[in-house]
């Protein structure tokens, strides 16, 4: 009996044996199958991600571009904004500074607004316009004796000399003060701004014991007012120019008391960038 249990024994070891035997070499079989199949993920993984870095280098270039055009964009809006346009023969005006003016001329009486033929017309008006409101001549005797021009790069603001002095005189009123400081504010918000003072008369003769003659009143007439602009209003006297002209550039004929009396003037001539000038006297910054 027990010669019979023996090999029998022997069988099931050498059956259970084989079977391990398989499962191994299946198992290892699984093994190569799933390393070959990590590899070719992995190589794929490293060709996915080579592409995405690609993808994301484009991504970078385009937005790259996009921001360029943006910022070139922007370079070209703020170049239409300074655009210029030509007033008269040298005078220059950039599309932010045409854009104020059109927003002031609508506030114009509509009778002035239709003399303004040209450009230069129309930026005279304006600037005519805001200069009157911030120096608030309603509150002088005639505002008709004060006249605002802009004549190429030039702003000018003729006042009649009986706004400023007597007859025959170069001492400024003292009641011009306050036309004087309301010029002077005018003066000072700006430091870029040159400003000539000149003194003009009318052509009658005149000799006494302080003036000799015309080109001498007119000029200690210039002179009255740079010191008052500068001693009193603390404009710094290197801005300032004082210069006569005499009887030399009339306004008009001097035939009549009412010709002679336009042509005795005091004009300030400011020398400024139109661009800054006309910002400086927009409506939303003025004072009175």
């Amino acid at each position: 009996m027990k010669k019979l249990i023996i090999p029998v024994v022997a069988i099931s070891l050498l059956a259970t044996s084989c079977v391990s035997k398989k499962k191994y070499v299946a198992l290892e079989n699984q093994y190569t199958d799933t390393k070959g199949v990590l590899q070719k993920t992995t190589l794929e993984k490293e060709a996915l991600e080579g592409k995405f870095a690609k993808i994301e280098s484009r991504v970078a270039s385009y937005n790259e571009k996009i921001n360029s055009l943006k910022s070139d964009n922007s370079s070209l809006q703020d170049a239409n904004d300074v655009k210029l346009d030509m007033v008269g023969k040298t005078a220059v005006i950039s599309n932010n500074t045409r854009e104020r003016m059109r927003a002031t001329l609508s506030k114009v009486d509509p009778a002035l607004l239709s003399n303004a033929k040209t450009l230069k017309d129309s930026l005279n008006l304006a600037i005519s316009y805001n200069l009157k409101n911030k120096m608030n001549t309603t509150d002088l005797n005639n505002s008709e004796d004060i006249n605002i021009d802009i004549d190429q790069t030039v702003v000018m603001i003729s006042v009649s000399d009986k706004l400023l002095f007597n007859t025959a005189s170069y001492k400024v009123k003292r009641g011009a003060y306050s036309l004087i400081e309301k010029l002077a504010n005018v003066i000072k918000s700006e430091p870029s701004m040159d400003v000539m003072i000149e003194g003009h008369t009318d052509s009658r003769t005149i000799n006494n014991a302080t003036v000799q003659d015309n080109w001498d009143l007119s000029v200690k007439r210039a002179t009255s007012i740079v010191r008052l602009l500068e001693s009193k209003y603390n404009i710094e006297g290197s801005r300032l120019i004082a210069a006569g002209r005499g009887s030399t550039v009339p306004l008009v004929e001097n035939t009549t008391n009412a010709n002679r009396a336009k042509n005795r003037r005091t004009r300030i001539v400011i020398l400024p960038n139109l661009d800054k000038f006309f910002a400086l006297i927009s409506d939303d910054q003025l004072s009175d």
